[in-house]
């Protein structure tokens, strides 16, 4: 049986390329592409794929976001994330969401296909330039102080944080995601404070930094 793939990036030369690569791969097959976080989940619940070729920097929902909502859903199916952010905070909140590799976009498709092949075994694979990031980080100085590591916020807060900084009114937010206004007006103050943030620029500013959003 096939390893059943689908590439998650907002980049449609990045999809079609992965695309065609797989397409040469005997034991895989492409199954889907998505452009954003959100279409990924639907497309995950709809098709059951067994990797998820994740990017992370997205419009609508991000990766991170993604990847958690998919692996608390479907513990079964596999996250590798694909990015070109290499730090460490970008690292271990893909970790934490549940992905099972990271590789970087710079990796070449034999990579890319061993990557896949290994976290089928329940293995995690993390390219080598990654690694060595983390293991610079454990053995110096912290890259990351306490103050940069951000207050614990809901998936859906994440996701109505990502859309303000987007530049989402309120009304467009509450239509994308199927609530009320003043829901969302709701969870934009709960961000605010514990973000402890007082305007939408700051909002905005924290979302980029902390790679919820494309700059």
């Amino acid at each position: 049986m096939k390893i059943k793939v689908m590439v998650v990036d907002d980049h449609q030369i990045t999809r079609e390329g992965i695309h065609s690569l797989l397409e040469r791969e005997n034991d895989m097959e492409f199954i889907a592409a998505a452009e954003d976080g959100r279409s990924a989940v639907r497309l995950a619940k709809e098709l059951k794929p067994d990797v998820i070729i994740m990017d992370i920097c997205m419009p609508e929902m991000n990766g991170i976001v993604a990847t958690s909502l998919i692996r608390s859903e479907f513990p079964n199916i596999k996250v590798i994330a694909l990015s070109d952010l290499s730090d460490k905070r970008h690292v271990l909140k893909m970790l934490k969401a549940g992905a099972s590799g990271y590789l970087l976009k710079f990796c070449s498709f034999k990579e890319l296909a061993q990557a896949i092949r290994t976290v089928l075994t329940n293995k995690a694979y993390l390219c080598q330039e990654v690694t060595d990031i983390m293991v610079a980080d454990y053995s110096g100085p912290s890259l990351i102080s306490d103050s940069t590591v951000s207050p614990h916020l809901s998936h859906r807060e994440s996701e109505v944080l990502q859309l303000i900084a987007e530049g989402k009114t309120t009304a467009q937010i509450a239509d994308s995601l199927y609530l009320s206004v003043k829901t969302i007006e709701t969870y934009r103050g709960n961000i605010m404070q514990k973000l402890n943030i007082k305007n939408i620029a700051g909002l905005t500013k924290f979302a980029v930094r902390e790679g919820l959003t494309p700059a």
